[in-house]
């Protein structure tokens, strides 16, 4: 940083991993070998990039900030299978032809430190993108960290936490301390893993009118699902909202947070027949 005369940017939430040994647990957790692929997002100064390069196939790194793309440029060089790409992640379209390699991937996986601010965008970016990812291995706050890997009727259970379950299993690989990163960050950190599911067993359509409904199941949680559901449906008439409660199994009374993923996707099926 001292060599380049660089500054971080509070408004892109850059705060580096300085320690070798978690950088090379990260490695380890995303278990990269020769024949993975990995995506990198916001690779900053190339640390975690370089122990990356080290054991990957390829790694593909979304910088956002022009600074840091002029420097990896520099320190990356001895690495022939790392490709730099400034771009904003969340602006990436991968059924372009340009990524057409990616879906072709043996093994694909995401490692990642990733900004604080926008943890949530860029992981449901990542699993709206219809890329097969092996998995997702990041640091992120702890506290987010947990909400992902919340159980049924805990506090931290949330419509963020549903949408994981479609697709991914979550597991909270271990707790980061403020002191291995630079500048240090006021919260803990954790490193999330998100493993993809062989078999989904979800039966729906369209999954994006599936987490608009599990969003609005939680809008106002201290409420209950017939408070929260009239809202969202305010042209259903209350005998027909009873009817599919009933159809489903399910009681009104019920919140949001005590509801499994089983359960949200027959209500959101039966729910759905009319439309």
């Amino acid at each position: 940083m001292k060599q380049y005369d660089i500054k971080m940017k509070k408004s892109l939430g850059q705060n580096f991993l300085v320690e070798p040994q978690i950088l090379q647990r990260l490695v380890e957790v995303a278990e990269i070998d020769s024949e993975t692929t990995v995506i990198e997002i916001g690779p900053g100064i190339g640390a975690l990039t370089e122990f990356l390069a080290l054991s990957a196939k390829k790694v593909l790194a979304f910088e956002i900030d022009q600074r840091f793309v002029n420097i990896l440029q520099d320190t990356l060089s001895p690495y022939e299978n790392v490709e730099v790409i400034h771009r904003d992640i969340l602006k990436v379209d991968f059924s372009q032809s340009d990524y057409a390699y990616l879906h072709q991937s043996k093994r694909l996986v995401v490692v990642a430190n990733l900004p604080y601010y926008i943890t949530t965008p860029i992981i449901m970016h990542l699993l709206a993108s219809q890329l097969s990812f092996d998995s997702l291995v990041m640091m992120m706050q702890k506290e987010v960290a947990e909400r992902m890997t919340a159980q049924v009727g805990t506090k931290a259970y949330n419509s963020l936490t549903v949408a994981i379950q479609l697709q991914m299993k979550a597991e909270l690989a271990f707790i980061v301390p403020p002191t291995v990163f630079m500048p240090r960050p006021n919260v803990d950190s954790a490193v999330l893993k998100l493993t993809s599911l062989e078999n989904p067993s979800h039966n729906f359509k369209n999954s994006r009118s599936f987490q608009q409904f599990v969003q609005a199941c939680f809008k106002q949680r201290r409420k209950t699902l017939w408070n929260n559901l009239k809202v969202y449906y305010p042209n259903q008439e209350a005998t027909y909202l009873e009817s599919c409660f009933a159809k489903a199994d399910i009681s009104p009374s019920r919140r949001a947070e005590t509801l499994n993923l089983d359960e949200f996707i027959k209500l959101f099926n039966i729910l759905s027949e009319r439309n």
